[in-house]
């Protein structure tokens, strides 16, 4: 099988369209398809930020129906999700704070005359795998870890790699091992940064934590040259300290691995020789690279 891997779309509509035409796609009644049957993997985050929210899912969603695509879960959908779930006291399993309505406002904005649409891919969301992998790559939407992969798939998920019901209360639980592992695994690998530092978000919201190059080694290297933190941001040029000198990097041995959620700048390029991030903002007009296996 040969597939395009396609990063974060967000409710970019017409740059999804341009891409998969330019790539040989065919727009029918059936969804898009590929004369070749190439099929694409869409590394997750659907919603949020642009303006063709409900168009952007109805595409990939066609596309996953008529097996034209495999979607995967981003953070974003997890987010969604739990934002419209409650426990069993009541509560929201992502607390609606300012910041949190704030971000998935866009998407309920764009759906408030529709609600059951809405609700309908709240309900499809839950069934996206958190992950893909065959005998040549992998994909997920920021971190991959083995160990935590293996764990996540034998103690949470159903045999299609989606998360098993039964979960999804766990998920929203801060004091849980699910809670720690599609944390890192959809939302990236993160460290604390040195005392008396923080940044701003593109959200604008304070940060003290820093996404990390998973796939890089931190010894020698600083918090700025380690860490990711967005466009426009520059991290302390200060030393990673020692305790993280044990972090276990993306061996090179292992398979590649495709990723999006880092919103990189600059031309495409490898993370490393086997790692790939397809995530270089739709605002800058590049939504995927193009990977045939």
């Amino acid at each position: 099988m040969h597939y395009d891997i396609i990063g974060d779309i967000h409710g970019h509509t017409k740059q999804l369209t341009r891409l998969l035409l330019k790539m040989g796609y065919i727009n029918s009644d059936r969804g898009f398809y590929h004369p070749e049957n190439r099929k694409v993997i869409f590394v997750g985050d659907y919603i949020d930020r642009g303006p063709a929210i409900p168009e952007t899912v109805e595409i990939v969603r066609t596309m996953v129906d008529h097996n034209n695509a495999i979607a995967l879960m981003g953070n974003h959908e997890l987010n969604a999700i739990l934002f419209n779930m409650k426990d069993e006291n009541g509560k929201f399993l992502r607390p609606h704070t300012q910041k949190n309505i704030d971000q998935h406002a866009k998407t309920q904005y764009q759906f408030e005359n529709n609600s059951a649409s809405y609700d309908e891919m709240i309900s499809w969301f839950k069934t996206l795998p958190l992950y893909f992998e065959d005998k040549y790559l992998r994909a997920i939407h920021a971190f991959w870890k083995t160990a935590m992969v293996d764990d996540l798939t034998e103690n949470h998920l159903n045999s299609d790699l989606s998360l098993n019901n039964s979960f999804w209360a766990d998920a929203g639980n801060k004091e849980t091992n699910l809670f720690h592992l599609t944390d890192n695994l959809l939302k990236g690998k993160e460290v604390p940064l040195p005392d008396g530092f923080s940044f701003k978000d593109k959200g604008g919201n304070k940060r003290t934590d820093t996404r990390i190059k998973w796939w890089d080694s931190p010894i020698g290297k600083t918090f700025r040259e380690w860490g990711i933190a967005g466009m426009g941001i520059e991290l302390p040029d200060e030393s990673i300290p020692d305790k993280y000198h044990n972090f276990e990097k993306y061996s090179e041995n292992q398979k590649p691995v495709f990723i999006g959620h880092y919103w990189l700048t600059g031309k495409p390029i490898l993370q490393n020789k086997n790692v790939c991030c397809l995530d270089f903002s739709v605002a800058e007009k590049r939504l995927s690279h193009r990977i045939s296996i």
